[in-house]
C-alpha cells in the first residue's frame, strides 16, 4: 500500500486512456477526460503514457502518502499541497513517506490528474484500468474513491526508477520540487473558442440555427458529467430542426454534439453511450477535447467552425507537440 485516502474529494476515479476495442460489444471507452493532461503527468514521472492516474474533479482528495514517491499533478482546477505547502502544476515533486498530499482550488480548470512513478496498480479489465462507475467496472472496485480506501503503487519501470532516484537524492528526505514543469495546452495557447466541424445531420437544422451555433455563447449546465456536457443557450434560443425526423441509433464518438428535441445541445464525453438516437449536429475537434473537459458548470463556451481536414491536421500537430514535450521532459531529467 502507499496511498491512503483520508478524504475522498468531490469525485476521484482511476483512469487511463480508456477501454479501446469493445464498442461493438456495447462496452464504453471511458478513460481520462483530459488526455493531454494524463499523458503529460505520466511523461513527467517516467510512466508509460497510458498508465493509470487519479482523475480529480473540482475538489481534490486528501491522501496520506505511505512511502517515498515521485508524483506530478497536471490539468487544472487545483494545485497540490504537501504538508500544507502549495506547489505548481506540472512540476516533478518528491513526497516523503508519511506526508499528507492535498489539493487547493484555483480559479481556472475543473479536472486535475495525479500520476505516481510506478502508476496506480489496479486490475486490468478489458485492456484498461479505467473506472466506469455506472457499470461498476474497472479502476478501484469500479467506483469513485472513498475515505479509507488504500491504493497500491506498481513496480517502477527503468525510466521511472531512474527519475525517482535522481529526485530522491536532491530531496535528501524532505519535500522537493524541480524548478521546471510541463502542463497545459500543446498548441494555440491563446485559443479560446472550441473548434468543431459539422456532423452528419448538420444540414437538417435551420440555417439560422446552424449560424447561431457558432456565434452565440452556451452555458455549461450543472447537469453535466463524464457522460455528457449539457449546454444551455443564453437567450433561450434552441437549435431547431427544419422539420421533424426520426433516427435509428447510430454510433457516436467522444465530442459528438447531439441535439435532442428541446434544442439544447449535449456534447458526449468519455463515459458516453456507444450509440445515440439524437441527431449528430457537430463534432468537437479532438485537439480541443482536453480544453473542453476543463470547463466548469455555469462557465460559458463558444464554438468556432473548422473543416474535418483542418481538425485532422491539428490533431496530427498536437500528437507531434506531445512527442516534443516528452523529449523536452527527458532532457530536463538528463535521460539523454
Amino acid at each position: 500500500m502507499s496511498l491512503s485516502i483520508l478524504k475522498a474529494g468531490l469525485f476521484t476515479t482511476v483512469q487511463d486512456r480508456g477501454r479501446i476495442g469493445f464498442l461493438q460489444h456495447g462496452v464504453l471507452e471511458s478513460g481520462a477526460m483530459d488526455r493531454i493532461a494524463l499523458q503529460s503527468a505520466n511523461a513527467i514521472v517516467g510512466n508509460h503514457e497510458n498508465e493509470a492516474v487519479l482523475e480529480m474533479t473540482m475538489n481534490g482528495p486528501e491522501i496520506k502518502v505511505e512511502r517515498d514517491s515521485l508524483i506530478a499533478v497536471t490539468g487544472g482546477g487545483m494545485v497540490p499541497t504537501v504538508n500544507g505547502t502549495a506547489y505548481s502544476l506540472g512540476v516533478p515533486l518528491f513526497v516523503p513517506a508519511e506526508s499528507t498530499l492535498a489539493f487547493k482550488p484555483v480559479a481556472l480548470g475543473y479536472r486535475a490528474y495525479l500520476a505516481v512513478a510506478g502508476s496506480i496498480d489496479v486490475p486490468v479489465v478489458m485492456n484498461s484500468k479505467s473506472t466506469y462507475v455506472r457499470a461498476g467496472i474497472g479502476g478501484f472496485e469500479g467506483r469513485a474513491l472513498q475515505k479509507g480506501d488504500r491504493l497500491h503503487i506498481g513496480k517502477k519501470n527503468k525510466e521511472a526508477m531512474k527519475r525517482f532516484d535522481q529526485i530522491a537524492q536532491k530531496a535528501d528526505g524532505g519535500v522537493f520540487a524541480e524548478n521546471w514543469g510541463a502542463n497545459g495546452s500543446l498548441l494555440d495557447r491563446g485559443q479560446q473558442k472550441i473548434r468543431a466541424f459539422p456532423g452528419t445531420h448538420f444540414k437538417q437544422f435551420t440555417a439560422k440555427s446552424r449560424e447561431r451555433f457558432f456565434q452565440q455563447a452556451f452555458t455549461v449546465s450543472t447537469q453535466s458529467d463524464r457522460m455528457g456536457y449539457r449546454l444551455q443557450t443564453e437567450e433561450d434560443a434552441p437549435i431547431e430542426r427544419q422539420e421533424s425526423f426520426s433516427l435509428l441509433s447510430e454510433p457516436v464518438a467522444f465530442g459528438t454534439v447531439q441535439v435532442p428535441s428541446d434544442g439544447q445541445p449535449i456534447v458526449l464525453m468519455a463515459d458516453r453511450q456507444t450509440t445515440g438516437g439524437y441527431p449528430r449536429f457537430a463534432q468537437v475537434a479532438a485537439v480541443d477535447l482536453g480544453r473542453f473537459a476543463q470547463f466548469r458548470p455555469n462557465e460559458q463556451v463558444m464554438f468556432e467552425p473548422i473543416t474535418f481536414q483542418e481538425a485532422e491536421t491539428l490533431y496530427l500537430k498536437q500528437a507531434q507537440a506531445m512527442r516534443e514535450r516528452k523529449i523536452g521532459i527527458a532532457l530536463k531529467w538528463k535521460d539523454y
